[in-house]
């Protein structure tokens, strides 16, 4: 059966029977199309908002697949879109009428103990690292559901529980394996392609499909102290400034978090917790459980908690306690980020009125403290760009019914439009973005000066841009 594609101009493409049965010949994975049983699951993706229905879903189970993807991709010049775990808050993982690379059956994972290094494919999860890695008590820092593809939160950055104590996932990347748009394989690191890897550190998917990524994985786990105390969101007035204070004085090893939510009513959380507002604060130490125990415990003693679900707790398990509230295809989502140089009292001000505002019980208010290692790598020392911020607010607007959209994306933007009139506002994290496409604007908050570097990059490695779905840099 013949299969019709979106390209890169208003005309589409159709591949024939012919061409189909030739490629199959030589791919290894599955060639799906609209017809095939498979082809439902193969649209959903992670964010809700998205229904895109492929031409074709090519998924790949190795490097030869995904060099004979690019490959009829540049033949029949169609519009791709690349997929690793599917979470692009953006849709980036979904695509209407395009040529689908679908790297989910590539997510095997080794660990070399000895050197410390974890090799996963493009595919795989941070849960798959995770489950690897910790049998020999070594962590890569990641992201914080555990669901979360390593591909596109690496290229992103990779903001997570360890920035504070180990950097970001980008930063303890080391190595590459990468499909180039003309259908190359090259190995980049740090002597090989240096300004490629470089790009990579941050830059997004704009330079290649990534088929493996070598990290630098750290001693952590099995065990960690992992600390979550709720309390009643009409407590917050008096609690958030405590954690922004207490915040401010913690070490390295503690990474944490601030968030303004609503509870749902899940069978597997307690009555009282069911469908209450809350204000929750997160923290996990990187280091000895008896001393992540003593630096944690003020958390608990802000006030009086709703629950306190603190205590020495297994990494994997830390890692994915958020797992079961981010269902895949359920939510509906419309993400935007901005940084804060420091959490002055108007930026506290601002982040609890409109806490209490949040348009549906499932939109977060979400404050991560950043700094520790992440902030001591320069700027132009990788693509990520400026590192100085001591908070990102990230407004994670979530809901259920479509007839919502426009009410939590327009407040969503407002919330965030209001927080950059802030002194201490400035940049963005492109992986907590929900706008499809990014003007100049937003890529200049993202990279900085970085850009015209990464513009140059792009030119070099994709210059007729077929890798655009991501947050984009186009060529020169």
């Amino acid at each position: 059966m013949s299969a019709q594609l979106r390209t890169l101009t208003p005309e589409p493409t159709t591949l024939s029977e012919e061409t189909l049965r030739d490629f199959r010949a030589e791919f290894r994975g599955s060639v799906i199309g609209p017809l095939d049983s498979e082809y439902e699951q193969a649209c959903v993706v992670q964010n809700g908002a998205f229904h895109g229905r492929p031409g074709l879903v090519l998924r790949c189970h190795g490097t030869a697949d995904v060099v004979e993807a690019v490959e009829l991709a540049r033949r029949s010049r169609s519009l791709v879109t690349v997929r690793g775990g599917g979470h692009s808050v953006a849709g980036h993982s979904s695509c209407e009428g395009g040529l689908l690379i679908d790297l989910s059956g590539m997510r095997a994972v080794t660990v070399d103990p000895r050197h410390g290094v974890v090799r996963a494919q493009g595919g795989a999860t941070w849960g798959d690292v995770d489950r690897e890695s910790q049998l020999f008590g070594l962590a890569v820092p990641g992201g914080i559901v555990s669901t979360t593809g390593v591909g596109g939160l690496t290229l992103g950055g990779g903001i997570g529980w360890l920035h504070r104590a180990y950097g970001l996932a980008c930063d303890n990347l080391r190595a590459v394996e990468l499909v180039t748009a003309d259908g190359r394989v090259v190995h980049a690191d740090d002597e090989h392609h240096p300004e490629l890897m470089w790009g990579l550190r941050g830059g997004g998917g704009n330079f290649g499909i990534v088929t493996a990524f070598e990290f630098d994985a750290h001693p952590l786990g099995p065990t960690v102290m992992d600390s979550t105390v709720i309390y009643d969101a009409g407590d917050a007035d008096t609690l958030f400034p405590l954690w922004r204070n207490w915040a401010d004085t913690v070490p390295e090893e503690v990474t944490t978090r601030a968030l303004f939510w609503t509870m749902p009513a899940d069978p597997t959380l307690p009555p009282e917790l069911h469908n209450r507002d809350v204000f929750i604060l997160a923290a996990l130490y990187a280091g000895d459980v008896e001393n992540g125990q003593r630096v944690l415990d003020p958390i608990a003693r802000f006030g009086t908690p709703v629950a306190d679900l603190s205590g020495p707790t297994p990494y994997r398990l830390a890692q994915s306690s958020f797992d079961a509230f981010f269902p895949r295809g359920e939510l509906l989502s419309y993400w935007k980020s901005i940084y804060l140089d420091e959490l002055t009292d108007d930026a506290v001000e601002l982040v609890l009125r409109r806490s209490r505002q949040r348009p549906h019980p499932l939109t977060m208010v979400h404050l991560p403290l950043l700094g520790g290692a992440m902030k001591r790598v320069d700027a132009s020392g990788t693509a990520f760009g400026d590192r100085q911020a001591g908070y990102m607010l990230s407004v994670d607007g979530n809901w259920l019914d479509p007839s919502d959209s426009v009410r939590v994306t327009e407040w969503v933007r407002d919330t965030v439009a209001e927080a950059a009139t802030l002194p201490a506002a400035a940049g963005t994290y492109l992986n907590f973005s929900g706008d499809t496409e990014v003007d100049d604007s937003v890529r200049r908050a993202a990279f900085g000066t970085n850009l015209r570097r990464l513009t140059r990059l792009k030119t070099e490695y994709d210059p007729e841009n077929l890798f655009r779905s991501n947050s984009n840099i186009p060529p020169e």
